[in-house]
């Protein structure tokens, strides 16, 4: 199941779920995953970070992907990135036990930075690992979660919201999980970096330079 070695081999079997859903506003409603960035479609550079995983999953409008990956659509469309996050697991291999759960604009993410979060999961006995920021923010779409205890939230948010996840923040879905709070201390620009603005995409730009 993938031997190698240093930050490329595997570090224990994950599938991940790419949120490719969100509007854009502040880009003017384009399609923000489909912008390049080093030459490359944001999405695509996600998906190349996590090229290990034992599938990967994108939810949204996803254009052109990569042979083997899988592509859906929240329930209702524009449901949000919690909706998004059932329609990715609902499409997860049964017995998959560890999912990265990721935003689709995160050009500098890597799979040093995803192995990183891997490993702070493996072996404990929390619910998931994601990076926090140099503020102590957490950025919960670049983590790895227990596929388990992800369900089980969505059951019991959905559960609380008269069986709909349309328009659920991810900070509700996230409450009740233990969550290992993951300082980025490996070399480079900051993985949970997302592109929310054209300023953000220059700046990623100067970064991939």
């Amino acid at each position: 199941m993938g031997g190698g070695s240093g930050y490329r081999g595997r570090v224990t079997a994950y599938a991940a779920v790419l949120l490719a859903g969100g509007a854009a506003r502040r880009m003017g409603g384009v399609d923000k995953p489909a912008r390049p960035v080093g030459g490359r479609p944001m999405l695509h550079r996600v998906l190349a970070a996590v090229a290990q995983a034992e599938s990967r999953i994108v939810v949204g409008a996803a254009g052109s992907v990569p042979p083997g990956v899988r592509v859906t659509r929240e329930e209702p469309s524009g449901g949000g990135p919690v909706a998004a996050t059932r329609a990715g697991i609902d499409l997860l291999d049964p017995g998959t036990a560890t999912v990265a759960l990721l935003a689709a604009d995160l050009p500098l993410l890597t799979a040093e930075a995803v192995d990183a979060l891997l490993r702070q999961l493996a072996g404990s006995t929390v619910d998931g690992a994601c990076y926090v920021d140099g503020d102590g923010r957490r950025q919960q779409l670049c983590g790895v979660w227990r596929v388990a205890a992800l369900r089980a939230a969505l059951d019991r948010l959905a559960g609380q919201r008269g069986d709909t996840l349309d328009g659920a923040p991810v900070r509700a879905l996230l409450a009740g999980l233990a969550v290992r709070e993951v300082a980025w201390s490996g070399s480079g620009p900051p993985p949970w970096f997302d592109c929310d603005t054209d300023d953000d995409v220059r700046r990623a730009e100067e970064w991939t330079r």
